[in-house]
């Protein structure tokens, strides 16, 4: 019989190997994304897991500052090894470790920018790619002001419900409103900007030269076909994922500020994912998980699955580099 000594817990903190798997009991131990190990040191680290608990510029329901606590809790069910479909364990390719939260002061969000630029310069300038965990989606626009800093203006990619280009000068910040402030500021090129699962319109909208699949066509196309219109508009340019939760229909995704039904299913989304190895993806998030209106978890492990499938077309990627 082993003894309690020998049975792995707590890999957040005791996990002395970034690579590889240690099994522990999904319902106990501390909580990190994946169980990986919670460290600032960034020496030969592949990916940075990082969450930006921001909610303040959300326009119905708050709640998504809990998404990154919620993603990590239901990630604990998934650490398990190799991940179906991909037949691998992705941490056996990759060194990741989780680097904690982003400094939010809820008092002061008109700082919210320069904190986030300044969380991320340090994960980005050690070659690390930062998987995000929102927070409202809003952080996008400084995520990508500091992967701009670096890349240039990015190619783009965008599963949501809504486009975010809202016209909204009268408010600085607005989960609605982001992207039209990084086609302005030079952060994204439109025409490698393609944006899925869109099945909303407001006043002022316009397409900014960005190619849009709407949900209705996305249902039309098999996942195989949108891989290849992803591939057609970001080419070969260095990549930004962007991942709204409510991309999925509230069936599988109720957990999120702003619901619209009619959307994609979660194996849908899982799909498409699945077909974009070999895209340059220079970093990725995650956003508006709001757990407080989540129905038994799903919303929050459907959210960890996109997440820990992001870091399997990462994982893959790296393989082929090498």
């Amino acid at each position: 019989m082993a003894k309690s000594d020998d049975i792995p817990v707590d890999q957040a903190f005791l996990r002395s190997d970034l690579k590889g798997t240690e099994l522990e009991n999904s319902f106990s131990g501390a909580l990190s994304f994946m169980r990986r190990k919670y460290s600032r040191d960034l020496s030969g680290v592949d990916v940075a897991v990082t969450g930006v608990p921001f909610d303040c510029a959300v326009s119905n329901r708050p709640g998504c500052r809990f998404g990154p606590e919620a993603i990590r809790r239901a990630s604990a069910q998934l650490a398990w090894g190799p991940i179906w479909p991909w037949g691998f364990d992705p941490f056996n390719v990759l060194a990741v470790v989780d680097y904690g939260d982003c400094a939010i002061d809820y008092a002061k969000s008109a700082l919210i920018d320069e904190a986030i630029v300044d969380h991320m310069r340090p994960i980005i300038d050690a070659g690390a790619f930062p998987l995000v965990l929102g927070g409202d989606h809003y952080i996008s626009y400084p995520l990508l002001k500091a992967q701009a800093k670096k890349h240039g203006p990015l190619a783009f990619l965008h599963f949501d419900a809504h486009r975010d280009v809202e016209v909204s000068d009268v408010r600085c910040q607005d989960h609605g409103s982001m992207f039209r402030y990084a086609l302005e500021d030079g952060l994204i090129d439109p025409e490698k900007s393609i944006q899925i699962g869109i099945r909303t319109t407001f006043e002022g909208e316009q397409s900014h030269g960005m190619t849009i699949l709407h949900a209705d066509k996305v249902q039309e196309m098999s996942a195989a076909e949108v891989a290849v219109a992803v591939r057609e508009v970001v080419g070969t340019s260095k990549t930004y994922l962007t991942f709204d939760i409510d991309c999925l229909d509230p069936a599988f995704a109720p957990g999120t500020g702003t619901p619209v039904v009619g959307g994609l299913s979660s194996h849908q989304a899982l799909s498409i994912l699945r077909r974009l190895v070999g895209i340059d993806f220079v970093g990725a998030d995650l956003v508006e998980v709001s757990p407080s209106y989540d129905v038994a978890q799903i919303t929050s492990l459907a959210a960890a699955t996109i997440a820990t499938e992001i870091l399997c077309v990462h994982a893959e990627n790296v393989k082929q580099s090498t």
